[in-house]
This record gives C-alpha cells, structure tokens and sequence, in this order.
C-alpha cells in the first residue's frame, strides 16, 4: 500500500517516501512520505481554518451526524481496514476484523450518541442586598473545542487507537492533525478516504505520516498553532513530548506504558485464572499496552499454575510476529537478560522455526519465566512482547506490596471467588484500570487512563469529551 497524507481536505505525498516492512516476513510491502515541517505547518493552519469556517460553525446535531457517517464508511469497507490492519500489524485476521476494526466504528457512533445525552449544568445564585432586579444569578456552563489538536497514535492497536481519539475530538468540535506511527499508516490512510467521503469540511480532519523525534511527530507536538496534544505511546517519548510541549503550556493527554500485574488467589477457578493469564499475557504478541507481565500467584496453587501456564505457552499456535525487527532484538534481549538475572524458562525464550515464510519475520516465542527477584530488571522493566514473570506470595498484603512495587500503574486483574476480597483489594491496587476475573472488557464509557508513568488524565466516554472541549461559565444578573 501508498500511504498518503491528508492535508486541507486533499492527498499528497509531499516528503521522501520510506519503506513499510511486513512484520510477518520482513519483506516490503508497502511506502510512506515523510512529512516535512512546512506539511505539518499547512495541516495546523488547514485545521485552524476549518474551525473558523464551515466545521466551527457545525452544530453538535451536525457533528454527530459527521460522525455517523464516518463509521457507515469504515463497515462499508470493513474487508480492506482488516487487510490493511493485519498487513502493517502482522496481527491475525480474526484479532483485526473482531477486535480492532468494530471497536474504530463502535469509538465514532459511542460519541456521536455521547453528544446528544451531555448534561449542562446551571445554578440559581442568591445575591442579598441587590438593588432592582429579583436579586438572583443565574450560572451556567457551556464547553468550546479546545482549537487544533495533535493526535500521536502507535503501531500496536493503530486503528483502535487512533479512532479512540479522533471520535472525541470530533465531536467536541476540534480540528484534528493526526501522526500515526511510522510502522502502520495504512488504516489511517483509509481512514482520510472514509473522512473525506463523508464529507467533512476540508481542514476538520488531517493525516501526516512520518518518523517522531526531529521529524514529523516533533514538528507537530512542538508547533505553536496546536491547542492540545493526545498521545499514546511508550513512556520515554510521552516526557520528551511533554518536555516539548512545555514551551507553550499545551494541554496533554497521555497513555503511556506499563507493567501490569495480575494476582491469582488461591480460591480462584484456577483453569479460569490460567486461560486468562495466557489470553493477558499473550494476546497480539503481548503488544497491548493492557497486557500482563507480572504474575503473582498464592504459594497453595503456585506450582500448578507455572505448569499450566507453561503448557499454554508452549502450545499456542497462530501468534503473530513483534512490529519490527528492532522490536523482535529489545523483546530477545530481555530474555537474555532474565537467564542472567538467574531467571527459570519455563517456556519459550527464543525464536520459533515455522518451516515457512514466518521463518524471515520477526516472531519471538510465548515465554514464562520464574524465580526472579522483585528488583530484577526483567520484572521492573517494560517489555512489551509475549512474556511474563511468575511469582509466589503467602498474604494478602504481600501481593498488594508485590503488585504495587512498580514505577507503573496502568491495569492489572485480580483472580479470586472471593467477593468481599474482590472489593477489598481492587481499590487498593495502585493502577487506573482493575479486572476481576476477566481481562479487558471495555465499557467506552468509562475512564480509561493509568497512573505514575503510565499516563496523564482519562479517556473514555465523557472524560474525553471533557479533555477536548474547555469549560465556559456564563454569569447573567437577573
């Protein structure tokens, strides 16, 4: 695929074109321009004058209507968004067409409903001693778009996510500039198309393509024409663009990275517990920034859920490869590194011989790993691929310390038929997002969001809504 960018309501490929490398193989498939600083500039400017023209004048019956026919556009394409995602991704088909490309037309209808059912508030203000009038205030609260907004996506959910964002931002009534990851821009290149197929007006929406630091997602989070910036990503990049965005006090919203924790009590329905670590653990190649890492597990049921666990492991099939060869190398490495740690493999820990074209891509094995210490690199570092460590605990409250000893704090999931223990550790577990007994079932109307260096703010349902639009008080003497 030729991915474009989409720029005033009109594709270009301004900038030198780079290669797009299919995960599976490592072969190329596919080209984008890298978007040079005077595109970024004409996309910022496009979006300010889409905001002072026809798109800043849409009502919110408008907007929603915009936004419904955007996700008409994506479920009438619905076949070439799963191609596109599986091709940049290496991800399955079935993940892409029941995962990644409902949840893009579910983000763009959940917010047009949102916009209908916004409450706005008012209150009756009692002024004693006013002379004339009735000697009352009324106050009431309206919200404005926020201006131009950047929307930095990445390569693990490209889609997913990045409709996460734009639906919101949309609706709030935002002009967006949107860099997705240089790995994946093909779904956001049909996303342009279906945008500009249903008829937005030019400027409310555009696309740049290109590399982060000193390149187009630099000269986005930096330009002074932006109002706010959304960005999901790796922690690292999160500070350098904060560090960036200092320069002119720009709003932020951040989902960053993490090391979850699971903890598995020893009452839990264990084959429950097991399959759903294996589905944490494992599921798109451990590229989920939800997925679990760390998993601590009750002494009683410890050795029989390490060899469960293992056994998944070794035998799952139909895994797909890491993003990039430089991402298969930092995901090989940190099993080098557990096995000098003193780490125990209880499965994986290498690479998988296919027999077939996979064998010159870039898939790593599904891992477990046992008997490291808590302050062990591999336990406290973000790996980001299809592993996790195992360990035991004796209390209650050694599995909270346990859980909570991370400079993370994004989801982690909580194993147990125990109601009142539930309730009782759940809010105790110093993460944004806690499942019990399951594992990332979303509700789009919750907060979604993480703590410590795992973000900045909520998203989801009203709290994007919020985070895109600026509160006004209306005071009017009566």
């Amino acid at each position: 695929m030729k991915a474009e960018h989409y720029v005033g309501g009109a594709f270009r490929s301004d900038g030198e074109e780079f290669a797009l490398v299919d995960p599976v193989d490592g072969s190329e498939c596919g080209t984008a321009p890298e978007a040079t600083r005077e595109v970024v500039d004409e996309a910022v400017r496009a979006g300010r004058a889409a905001l002072e023209g026809a798109w800043g004048a849409a009502t919110a019956e408008e907007r929603a209507a915009a936004l419904r026919r955007i996700a008409d556009g994506i479920e009438a394409r619905f076949e070439e968004f799963v191609d596109a995602e599986t091709a940049d991704t290496g991800k399955s088909r079935e993940l892409a067409a029941t995962v990644d490309v409902p949840r893009a037309i579910g983000n763009f209808r959940a917010y047009a409903d949102l916009l209908y059912g916004r409450p706005e508030r008012a209150y009756t203000t009692a002024v004693p001693g006013w002379s004339g009038g009735t000697g009352q205030a009324l106050n009431y609260t309206v919200r404005r778009p926020l201006g131009v907004v950047a929307i930095i996506s990445p390569w693990n959910l490209p889609l997913l996510l990045l409709t996460w964002k734009v639906a919101p931002a949309l609706a709030a009534g935002n002009a967006v500039v949107a860099k997705p990851s240089e790995e994946t821009p093909s779904t956001a290149t049909l996303l342009a198309s279906v945008v500009h197929e249903a008829g937005l007006p030019a400027g409310a929406f555009n696309l740049v393509h290109g590399h982060g630091a000193g390149a187009a997602g630099e000269f986005l989070t930096g330009h002074p024409g932006v109002d706010a910036i959304a960005f999901t990503g790796e922690s690292a990049t999160g500070a350098a663009i904060m560090r960036t965005a200092a320069d002119h006090v720009t709003p932020l919203s951040f989902e960053l990275g993490g090391k979850n924790p699971a903890i598995v009590f020893a009452d839990a329905d264990l084959d429950a517990a097991v399959a759903g670590t294996a589905r944490s653990s494992f599921t798109h190649s451990g590229q989920i920034c939800l997925c679990t890492e760390r998993v601590y597990v009750e002494r009683p049921v410890f050795d029989a859920f390490v060899a469960a666990l293992g056994e998944r492991a070794r035998t799952l099939t139909g895994y797909g490869p890491m993003i990039s060869a430089a991402h298969r190398d930092k995901v090989l490495s940190y099993y080098r590194l557990a096995r000098d740690e003193g780490a125990t493999v209880v499965a994986g820990g290498g690479v998988p011989v296919f027999g077939d074209r996979r064998d010159t891509g870039f898939h790593v094995e599904p891992t477990v790993l046992t008997g490291l210490p808590a302050t062990a690199r591999t336990v406290r570092e973000e790996i980001f691929g299809p592993v996790c460590h195992v360990a035991p605990f004796d209390s209650e409250e050694e599995a909270l310390r346990l859980a909570n000893d991370s400079p993370y704090g994004l989801a982690a999931t909580v194993w147990t038929r125990d109601l009142s223990r539930a309730h009782r550790v759940a809010p105790r577990v110093e993460t944004g997002i806690v499942w019990v007994n399951c594992w990332n079932l979303r509700d789009l109307r919750t907060p979604f969001g993480g703590v410590k260096a795992s973000g900045i703010g909520r998203e989801g349902g009203e709290y994007s809504l919020d985070f895109f639009s600026e509160p006004v008080n209306v005071c009017i003497r009566i």
